[in-house]
């Protein structure tokens, strides 16, 4: 007999599993480590209600609470994560569902890489492609670097399709300018695990391109790219700049062009920070962060993955997009500019994702059309995924929405796309928009749960940047009072003169400060009587973004020599 579409819906799910990382057939609960954050996996056979979290660090245990892990019937697990943790830290779990609790422990990754093999590159300009086939191992990586001392450029003026072609694992890349490559700076083989890329400058890659409708069938090529099932891959402090295309603007069509970083149906694990990606509006990316399939229970990034403390501008779509499984995948603190979409989420079909004190500034169409798109895309219950010839549902993952902050003028139109949205909860984000900002919960998925957000009428732009504290830097330190529109008549007297105001404009508290709620995790430093709304934390440092937010952050040698 032709299994049903639920047995086929788990039979896809469950392929995400087998990993050294876990499987199926676990009885006890185990987690998934980045440097910040633990992804926490429990299976269990039938959903036990609530089951709450608690967590300390192993050498100081001073219990404290995070959100509850999410029940997922079709695979009989439940998952959640924990954020905002140390690198390499150890940290025991405590588990509870229907009175019964579980203890198990896991530990952070370590930022250091201990190296085994150097690959020191020659100083100055190599016109010839590098190919690193000669793998490290977990405790010995293999790292391809400048000389001491020096600079290395690999600039193969577009007579090679790659700069660096990397087909081993446990590889770092370090330091290098890349330049001029006909599809793709750095393309990382598939399958392959475990790539560092860092303190490197890609720029004038990528063929020339354009519309699909303009009969132009090429699109993605990438300052990074990694091909079908690669993962665990570390890509941080990059300078990724000035595609030699440029993508298209929704005037003629999807967008369709260079990306910053592309990965294809990853095995994730991946983290992604302190990455700058920018360009000019005529040399803009289809998306910032990318890859497919979008649609699937796989994706980009899939699972277990980091993304954060990036600066992305002039993309024609998305900032990024984080499309497919998103199973413990957690964007946070990025400065997102100049983009139509500022997040995609279609699909999120495993869940939890987390989307968490990020900036979103300015939105367009289009060239021609300075109108704002949306802040996150996503694609609604009733969209469905083909398994084996069988549709079943593709968009039901619990997406977490906290402490985000939209700017305005010129931001986003709506907070969401139209596609509808379910399984979705949002807290303390700053919404203020021209346009709508919670959509309908069309379709039979779970429901949605939005409060406690800063939302607004029409009137936006200019009261919106009122908001913040003036400064020179990107930071919005939360004024103490704000403008405000007091709606009618206003009798007011000045010495022995009386008269009415229409509609005056007043100073009122700064809605934003102290008015937010608890969430167990994500806010646990606030100060005064409660949380603030928004990205930023009055009396907290202010995010910071880019590669000089990087904890020591150094000069790179191709900006050095």
């Amino acid at each position: 007999m032709k299994p049903d579409i639920r047995t086929r819906y788990l039979a896809a799910a469950v392929m995400l599993l087998f990993t050294s990382l876990g499987t199926a057939e676990e009885k006890g609960p185990w987690a998934v480590a980045t440097f910040e954050c633990l992804g926490l996996y429990y299976p269990s056979v039938n959903d036990q209600g609530l089951c709450t979290v608690q967590y300390c660090q192993a050498d100081e245990p001073l219990w404290r609470d995070a959100l509850p892990l999410v029940y997922d019937a079709r695979e009989h697990q439940y998952r959640g994560s924990l954020v905002g943790l140390k690198p390499d830290t150890a940290y025991v779990m405590r588990l509870t569902c229907r009175g019964k609790t579980l203890e198990f422990q896991g530990r952070t990754r370590s930022e250091q890489f201990p190296i085994g093999k150097t690959t020191y590159l020659s100083a100055g300009e190599l016109d010839e492609p590098v190919r690193i086939t000669e793998s490290g191992r977990a405790d010995a990586w293999h790292l391809v670097t400048p000389a001491p001392g020096t600079k290395a450029v690999i600039d193969v003026f577009n007579l090679h399709d790659h700069c660096l072609d990397v087909a081993a694992n446990y590889v770092i890349i370090r330091g290098l300018e890349l330049k001029n490559a006909g599809q793709h700076a750095v393309r990382i083989r598939k399958g392959v695990q475990n790539v560092v890329v860092e303190d490197c400058r890609m720029t004038q890659w990528g063929r020339v391109g354009g519309a699909r409708v303009w009969g132009v069938f090429h699109g993605s090529d990438s300052a990074i790219y990694a091909e079908t099932g690669a993962g665990a891959l570390v890509l941080q402090r990059n300078l990724i700049e000035h595609p030699r295309s440029g993508s298209n603007d929704w005037e003629s069509g999807h967008p369709d062009g260079p990306q910053g970083i592309t990965l294809q149906n990853s095995a994730g694990r991946n983290i992604i920070r302190y990455n700058e990606i920018r360009s000019t509006e005529d040399h803009g990316y289809n998306d910032g962060i990318g890859g497919s399939s979008n649609f699937s229970f796989q994706g980009s990034p899939n699972r277990d993955s980091d993304i954060y403390g990036n600066i992305i501008t002039h993309c024609w779509d998305d900032a990024i997009e984080s499309e497919g499984a998103n199973m413990n995948v957690r964007i946070w603190g990025n400065y997102l500019d100049k983009t139509f979409a500022f997040i995609a989420t279609a699909s999120t079909s495993m869940g939890p994702l987390y989307i968490y004190r990020n900036v979103f500034a300015s939105s367009r169409i289009s060239h021609q059309d300075p109108s704002g798109g949306v802040i996150l895309k996503t694609w609604g219950p009733d969209k469905t995924i083909t398994v084996d010839g069988q549709e079943v549902p593709g968009d039901r993952g619990r997406r977490y929405i906290f402490h985000n902050t939209a700017l305005q003028p010129s931001g986003a139109m709506n907070v969401f796309s139209g596609h509808g949205v379910s399984n979705a909860m949002s807290r303390n984000n700053i919404f203020r928009v021209r346009g709508s900002t919670y959509p309908s919960n069309r379709g039979d998925g779970p429901s949605n749960d939005f409060r406690h957000d800063l939302t607004s009428g029409y009137i936006t732009g200019g009261f919106v940047r009122s908001m913040f504290v003036p400064s020179n830097r990107m930071e919005w330190f939360l004024a103490s009072t704000v403008p405000a529109i007091q709606w009618g008549k206003v009798e007011y007297a000045r010495g022995s003169k009386t008269f009415t105001i229409t509609d005056p404009v007043v100073q009122v508290p700064n809605p934003a400060i102290d008015k937010g709620v608890r969430v167990p995790g994500f806010n646990d430093d606030y100060q005064g009587t409660a949380p603030d709304i928004g990205a930023f934390e009055n009396g907290n440092p202010a995010l910071r973004f880019g590669r000089e937010a990087s904890p020591g952050f150094a000069r790179a040698p191709w900006e050095r020599y």
